[in-house]
């Protein structure tokens, strides 16, 4: 089984991105990790990431609920940039709308809905 050797977060939720460091601290998993506050920001990184030739982060785990822009916006704009993307995407989002369960079934390149908080348990699953 491979492991996830790279990670994004793409979170406004100061707690929870230093709760998710902590889970991979205590952890021990060996995962190079990098962090956005909102979809904007992701999407100008992770942009300039393929335009360099950089490889993106392996799994992003993305919120939907941020400011400037959400993940849905996120997801949009950077899927036409980038329509067959080699990473593996989970939401982790506080809503447990049944209207964003549906939505996020909508885009074939979201793997699961995870609602927060989230856990060590679900962390290692996520990662392994």
């Amino acid at each position: 089984m491979n492991r996830i050797k790279s990670l994004c977060v793409i979170d406004d939720d100061p707690i929870y991105t230093f709760g998710v460091k902590k889970i991979i601290e205590m952890g021990n998993f060996e995962v190079d990790a990098i962090f956005y506050e909102n979809g904007k920001e992701a999407y100008d990184g992770l942009i300039e990431k393929l335009e360099n030739g950089e490889k993106l982060p392996e799994l992003i785990l993305l919120d939907i609920n941020m400011p400037i822009w959400n993940g849905w916006r996120f997801l949009d704009e950077f899927l036409k940039k980038h329509p067959q993307p080699d990473v593996i995407i989970y939401i982790i989002s506080s809503s447990i709308d049944p209207n964003d369960t549906r939505k996020a079934d909508e885009y074939s390149v979201i793997k699961n809905f995870v609602v927060k908080p989230i856990s060590i348990q679900k962390v290692q699953e996520i990662l392994s």
